[in-house]
């Protein structure tokens, strides 16, 4: 199972690598792009249903 720290740090890691394929085929509708964001918007659910599950009982 995934930390929230370790689940934080992929979607730092593939936030970046989205910053650079936008800058290297300057368009965000470019295919490599377009996947390339899916897979962060895929972390970042990853990331919210975790907090989700974890969240601590008042």
């Amino acid at each position: 199972m995934e930390t929230k720290e370790g689940i934080k740090f992929n979607i730092e890691q593939e936030r970046h690598k989205l910053h650079k394929m936008k800058q290297r085929y300057r368009d965000f509708n470019h295919p490599k792009v377009l996947g390339q964001s899916i897979v962060l918007d895929e972390l970042i659910n990853q990331y919210n249903r975790f907090l989700k599950e974890n969240k601590p009982i008042a």
